[in-house]
């Protein structure tokens, strides 16, 4: 077994004991027997890093409701806040945890627990559609530090190239562990640019988590191809892209739909 292999599965055994998550890497795809179900389009690619798949019973629902052309605004907006907050939580999940000895109410009984501690932790998004998610993230963790990257693509090209416009960091960042935040991810250019950005400022690579509702393998390669060190969580993985290099089979502008602004 080689190192990388053997790394993602001691990865498996201390990060992921979430009955709500599920690895999907190179070398293995673990899931709980309560949620081990697969989603139709969802396959993983090889890439070079780890991609990790929230599995919930609740995602097919409200992902019905989410890509239904019919779905006005404000009904996307709350069926994707519901699932953006179950995405929420599992990325909090997999930041770095510390023991705490607590007495339970009432009983008064003993109980070991386990925090994750907000010192050394933000989160970043990439504006726009990055802030809904960014909203689910907080709601979860109030006291949790933010970041802001603006990056918007170039859509007269047909590779829609993207361009860095505005970049805001907590202080200390460098030292910090990072879930940085993303609706869609594609082509993976605006992802692999907001990255850069991060590791420019000195964040380590293997630091960044990076969660995304609907993902593509060409995406997913795109970006562990340049840093193979990110974490990736995403709730589904679609087919791919077509020659407009949207996602299919997707749900449409994100930022548009939830931001009512289509």
């Amino acid at each position: 077994v080689d190192k990388r292999q053997e790394s993602a599965r001691r990865s498996v055994g201390l990060r992921l004991d979430s009955p709500a998550c599920s690895v999907s890497c190179p070398f293995q795809a673990m899931a709980s027997a309560a949620t081990s179900r697969k989603r139709k389009h969802e396959e993983v690619p090889e890439t070079a890093g780890e991609v990790l798949t929230v599995q919930s019973r609740a995602l097919d629902h409200l992902f019905t409701h989410m890509r239904d052309e019919t779905t006005g605004s404000a009904d996307f907006a709350f069926y994707s806040s519901r699932l953006m907050r179950i995405l929420a939580e599992e990325g909090i999940a997999l930041l770095p945890k510390e023991q705490r000895n607590i007495v339970c109410r009432g009983t008064k009984a003993a109980f070991q627990g386990e925090v994750v501690p907000l010192d050394n932790v933000c989160a970043v998004s990439i504006v726009r559609a990055g802030d809904s998610l960014l909203e689910a993230v907080r709601a979860c963790s109030p006291g949790m530090k933010v970041g802001k990257i603006l990056i918007q693509r170039d859509e007269s090209t047909a590779e829609k190239l993207p361009k860095l416009f505005y970049c805001k960091l907590p202080p200390g960042v460098e030292h910090m562990h990072v879930l940085l935040v993303d609706p869609m991810l594609a082509t993976g250019g605006s992802s692999k640019m907001a990255i850069q950005s991060l590791v420019d400022r000195g964040v380590r690579e293997e630091h960044i988590i990076f969660l995304n509702v609907i993902s593509c393998p060409e995406g997913l390669k795109a970006v562990h191809d340049t840093f193979p060190g990110v974490k990736i969580l995403t709730t589904c993985i679609d087919q791919g892209m077509n020659d407009h290099k949207y996602i299919v089979p997707g749900l449409g502008d994100y930022g548009d739909r939830f931001f009512n602004t289509e």
